[in-house]
């Protein structure tokens, strides 16, 4: 039996089915599809039935934040609170934008870098690149915001 094991080894096991797969057989491919669907078949056999189960779907979870019943006031007085919020953390954004524009410029002269021509120059790239808006203006919008808030007070 020890003998046995000292001749086996992968490298030749490898090497006699290279030789066997290039000697021309009429049939080679169809071997092949057998030995692999034979294959398949004995492997799952072994897998357990609890393991071939469907996929069970998702079970999804709503969670809403909002009380259930709420008047049209009262949804209403919510989106302009949230609307007001969103503004001022658009004002904030856009002053801390300004700060560092002017910081930017305050370094640019402190360089001698003419950051007048480079405000010009970018004021044109700008207005090149954006399409003329037909929608409603700022002023419109905001107009319009109050109305829509006016409507959850009275």
């Amino acid at each position: 039996m020890k003998g046995f094991f000292r001749r086996v080894s992968p490298r030749r096991a490898v090497t006699d089915f290279h030789e066997q797969w290039k000697q021309p057989t009429p049939h080679r491919w169809q071997i092949l599809g057998v030995a692999i669907a034979a294959t398949f078949c004995v492997f799952m056999l072994f897998i357990p039935d609890s393991q071939r189960g469907e996929i069970a779907p998702p079970d999804v979870m709503y969670i809403s934040t909002f009380e259930e019943g709420r008047s049209e006031g009262e949804i209403i007085a919510s989106n302009c609170a949230n609307q007001e919020l969103k503004n001022e953390i658009q004002a904030a954004i856009a002053a801390n934008e300004q700060a560092r524009r002017e910081m930017y410029e305050a370094l640019g002269r402190a360089t001698f870098i003419d950051v007048d021509s480079m405000k010009e120059e970018i004021a044109e790239e700008q207005a090149a690149e954006q399409p003329e808006d037909t929608g409603p203006t700022a002023e419109e919008l905001a107009l319009s915001l109050e109305e829509y808030c006016a409507n959850a007070a009275g």
